[in-house]
């Protein structure tokens, strides 16, 4: 019989900063249980989803986002809500689901409801064919369409565990966060397939999806491939290097916090999603070539950051998209040397400055009030960039120890950009606090304009230095490379501390050339130029 795929993902909605999706302080989900049903004559999916919740405070009535039924007919239709069996009063609209309690909770109470409902989706769930024509179910919600047909808490501050209950006929596999624990046929036509997650993880990267293969295992985790049978020998080729990136992010950050790294062809409009354990790739990510090795390593290390260690509200996301660009090019630094950093680092530079002339904007944007553009590259290669110079400024060893620090700080928890400079703070040593509050909280990046001379009388070497950026001065310090006519190099610091200033640099080499920033350390834009 020939194999086709169910794909269900789920992603968080976005809480934007006029907050459609508002938190509930009193509010904290401890689980979710998603039963879905899906068949192949209709595209009408039925659902029960059970929600555990920890009441921080007494409430007499609480909601959950899930989008209502539009004028189409599309969208979901909620049937009835239970506690301990009773039905509970609620109101559906403006996709909000409001549930209403018979009495008002107490402190620090647990109840699980019940949700029934069912309907086409609007968004979220894509149900249609893949590139082979096989028709599959793909969840694909980043970033505000996960509540088209889940009911959620969306927001990355409310963690929880997940189990993933898919009911789908017999040519249909699933896979999704956490390990599989029952496949059972329910008769001649369907099957019950189910996966546990226990650890907690944000709503944006719970997820479940399709088929099957081992490639190995790195400390007892099982590292899998799910592909497209048409195409299973590629696929498997090319994910095959997870093992060895799984390894390095393992032994340099920290304590994988799942039990399994599932990686699976999809149809994700994204490059890739990196649901918790289970990342999902665009269809073509498979080719037999081995073309996605930088791709694969982003979404890896999202496991650790973004995943498990979380950013606490939509702004920080850099904390998850920073650090995953990052780690990245730390990645194939230990793979392939220090030259392959520098490459990735220059490629990223760049697009950081082309990005500012129409984008002048800090990392840290609390004026945003359309969530989905918290990415950009201001998330991903500026932060990124912001974290390998915080490297170079508190050194390698303090760098690593304090990276290591603030996984295990927050390991399975939430954490805000105020967390990331208290550890490296208490690591190195050093007060980051204007460092932290000018590549994150301010707009831009030093523009240099500089010129030099070289004084034979007194073997020195004098750098007069302008920052020519509409923003305040950056303080920082910069390498000056000095060659002479011979190729011989040298490399000197100076600590800029202002717009306009001059440097005097003792040095018995005579320059034919002076550059800056020779070992590509420093976010800036600019030249320097012989007097």
């Amino acid at each position: 019989m020939k194999k086709f795929f169910i794909y269900l993902l789920l992603i968080s909605p976005l809480a934007k900063a006029s907050d459609p999706y508002p938190k509930n302080p009193a509010l904290d989900v401890t689980k979710y249980i998603f039963q879905l049903e899906v068949n192949d004559s209709t595209d009408i999916i039925a659902g029960s989803a059970s929600v555990s919740v920890r009441f921080k405070k007494s409430v007499s009535e609480f909601e959950l986002d899930l989008t209502s039924k539009d004028a189409s007919g599309k969208g979901m239709e909620v049937r009835e809500v239970l506690l301990d069996g009773k039905k509970l009063n609620f109101s559906h609209k403006n996709n909000r689901l409001k549930i209403l309690l018979n009495d008002p909770t107490k402190v620090e109470a647990q109840l699980t409801f019940q949700i029934i409902y069912a309907g086409i989706p609007q968004d979220g769930l894509i149900i249609g064919k893949n590139k082979f024509g096989d028709r599959g179910f793909f969840g694909d919600n980043w970033p505000d369409r996960g509540h088209h047909w889940l009911p959620v808490v969306d927001h990355p501050s409310d963690k929880a565990a997940v189990d993933f209950i898919v009911i789908a006929p017999q040519h249909y596999s699933v896979v999704a966060n956490g390990i599989k624990v029952e496949e059972s046929p329910l008769d001649a036509k369907r099957k019950l397939t189910r996966w546990h997650e226990e650890v907690p993880i944000p709503v944006k990267v719970m997820v479940a999806g399709i088929a099957l293969q081992q490639s190995g295992m790195v400390n007892d985790i099982s590292v899998e491939s799910w592909v497209y049978p048409q195409n299973r020998s590629e696929g498997f080729y090319d994910y095959a290097v997870a093992v060895k990136i799984l390894d390095y992010f393992h032994n340099h950050i920290g304590l994988y916090s799942y039990k399994k790294l599932a990686n699976v062809q999809s149809k994700t409009r994204w490059g890739g999603l990196e649901n918790a354990n289970t990342i999902f790739y665009f269809e073509n990510s498979v080719t037999g070539k081995a073309e996605r090795e930088t791709l694969i390593a982003h979404e890896e290390a999202h496991q650790w950051f973004g995943n498990s260690a979380t950013e606490n509200d939509w702004h920080h996301v850099w904390l998850s998209e920073g650090f995953a660009t990052y780690f990245a090019n730390l990645y194939l630094e230990n793979t392939y040397g220090h030259d392959r950093l520098v490459e990735e680092e220059k490629t990223d530079r760049k697009q950081v400055i082309e990005y500012y002339l129409k984008n002048p904007s800090p990392v840290i944007d609390t004026t945003i009030t359309d969530i989905g553009k918290v990415l950009s590259t201001n998330t991903y290669q500026k932060g990124g960039w912001i974290l390998h110079m915080l490297r170079h400024e508190i050194g390698d060893l303090n760098f690593w120890k304090g990276i290591q620090e603030y996984y295990a700080t927050y390991r399975n928890n939430n954490a805000l950009t105020s967390d990331l400079q208290r550890i490296m703070e208490a690591t190195s040593g050093k007060d980051l606090s204007l460092f932290f509050e000018q590549w994150l909280w301010q707009a831009g990046h030093p523009k240099i304009s500089a010129t030099w001379q070289y004084d034979s009388k007194s073997k020195s070497l004098v750098v007069n230095l302008a920052q020519t950026q509409k923003e305040p001065a950056f303080q920082f310090p910069l390498q000056i490379g000095l060659i002479d006519k011979e190729g011989k190099k040298e490399i000197q610091t100076i600590q800029v501390t202002s717009k306009s200033q001059k440097f005097t640099i003792s040095t018995a080499l005579v320059p034919s050339n002076v550059v800056l920033d020779p070992e590509t350390w420093l976010l800036f834009d600019g030249a320097i130029t012989q007097k």
